[in-house]
């Protein structure tokens, strides 16, 4: 027998099955290629040949029939499932060892089959599964279209708040203008600036990001002027600083209120006079590029304290961009969440996952004090902790769950309380006038709508004095 055989078929789905059990060829035949377009291997090491040639949409394998060891047969599994999420893997053995099937499945099998095996079971199994991961394959590509519908460069959203910041990108984009991005820790202040640039004409020069509170008193300042040779204790060699590196492009400083009073009368001389000086240096450099910055900070009152110098701030705050917090941007979670389960499913090489609709529901209602960079990490975390593909409620952290029913119990018993009495002699009286209004103010008829006697239904109307 050839080492593979392929047998056509009139369906367009593409299978291979791989066993050196040349005796299982005319059940293949019988029954897999009467509905499939059947490839058969009897040797593993062809797989990748194969696939190299022919479109495969699933993979019948026989673990036992790679080098003898269920072991390597497993690693297979894996391994074809970390090249190909999609493909439709069934593993064969003649084992009943219990554990063998759960490891068969955590490998990436989606079916298990233990000989001798019933070939027209395994076609409708295979069939079922190739009709379901077709269904899974179409939505995620739906799902991609409306995540890139509602994408702008690596920005997510379609909230109107964010449609604001994606006009005010592209019409600052063009220019070379001092932009100030305002907003909340987390909100992806950076990934605005980098926007700025993708769409400007600087985009193919150095684009610079600091981040002011990150560094070091001691050392900001040699970061961001660059020092020469002997300059202070340790300066064993000359270096550039972050704004002569930006030379041509763009320097983004984030969290720019951070920096000290001295620093920014330093970095407001190089915006007056386009140069400058190394620490230690005796000459200027004449700089060009385009400033960016960031804040979270209310820079207004550090104005009026003393802490932020008023003429650098008019200096930086040209084009302010105010990016909303994610609670203020309704609509936008469930794009957030499924652009992040694609990213680290695909990053951890795990199949697709996906919410229960009311675990998502919870997380649209959620504050988001983190903002895009909490829901961002609480995603991560659940793609690698959950087992299986679907997220739900009890997955949830306590906290987020717990914010959730201490909302609802909010929106029924507000902090000052309420008037029992009041309040159902309201709703009492609601319904009485909606049984009236459907029964077109026959009583005895909105008794029976409600479930009570007659006399009762009197009563109450004489009660709230309703219905003449």
């Amino acid at each position: 027998m050839r080492a593979a055989a392929t047998v056509p078929a009139t369906e367009a789905s593409h299978i291979a099955v791989v066993t050196r059990d040349e005796s299982a060829l005319p059940e293949v035949r019988q029954f897999l290629a009467t509905a499939f377009d059947t490839t058969f291997l009897n040797s593993p090491e062809l797989i990748m040949p194969t696939l190299a040639q022919v479109p495969l949409e699933a993979i019948i394998l026989d673990i036992d029939s790679v080098r003898n060891s269920p072991s390597e047969g497993l690693e297979t599994l894996r391994e074809l499932r970390r090249m190909d999420e999609d493909l439709v893997l069934v593993a064969l053995t003649r084992s009943h060892t219990r554990s063998l099937q759960l490891n068969a499945k955590q490998a990436g099998a989606d079916e298990f089959f233990i000989a001798p095996v019933d070939f027209r079971e395994l076609q409708i199994v295979l069939q079922r599964s190739l009709e379901k991961r077709s269904i899974e394959i179409e939505n995620r590509r739906l799902r991609e279209q409306i995540i890139s519908k509602y994408s702008f460069c690596e920005l997510i959203g379609s909230s109107e708040p964010m449609r604001r910041v994606y006009d005010a990108i592209q019409r600052v984009a063009g220019s070379s203008t001092s932009v100030i991005i305002r907003g909340e820790s987390g909100t992806g202040k950076e990934l605005v600036a980098r926007a700025i640039v993708a769409m400007g004409p600087r985009q193919d020069k150095p684009f610079i990001s600091v981040n002011c509170a990150a560094l070091p008193e001691n050392l900001i300042e040699a970061e961001l002027f660059g020092h020469e040779k002997g300059a202070f204790t340790g300066a064993h060699v000359s270096r550039p600083g972050h704004i002569e590196s930006a030379h041509g492009g763009t320097l983004f400083l984030d969290e720019i209120g951070s920096l000290t009073l001295s620093l920014q009368s330093k970095l407001l001389r190089v915006l007056e006079e386009h140069t400058v000086q190394r620490i230690g240096g005796k000459t200027s450099k004449k700089i060009d590029f385009r400033l960016i910055t960031a804040t979270n900070e209310e820079l207004e009152e550090m104005v009026r304290s003393g802490r932020f110098r008023e003429d650098l701030y008019y200096r930086i705050h040209v084009v302010p961009i105010f990016l909303p917090p994610l609670r203020e941007r309704h609509g936008d979670v469930p794009l957030l969440v499924e652009h992040f389960l694609r990213i680290y499913c695909a990053a951890n090489r795990l199949p697709a996952k996906r919410f229960e609709p009311e675990a998502l529901e919870i997380l649209e209602e959620n504050v988001w004090h983190g903002n895009v960079r909490e829901l961002e990490n609480l995603i991560q975390r659940l793609v690698l902790m959950v087992e299986g593909p679907l997220i739900g409620t009890k997955h949830l952290p306590q906290q987020i769950l717990f914010t959730s029913t201490a909302k609802q119990e909010a929106m029924l018993i507000p902090e000052e309380g309420i008037n029992f009495d009041e309040e159902i002699a309201r709703i009492e009286a609601a319904y009485l006038q909606a049984a009236l209004r459907r029964t077109s103010g026959k009583k005895t008829a909105a008794a029976v709508l409600l479930n009570i006697n007659p006399q009762k239904m009197k009563y109450l109307c004489r009660k709230y004095r309703l219905g003449g």
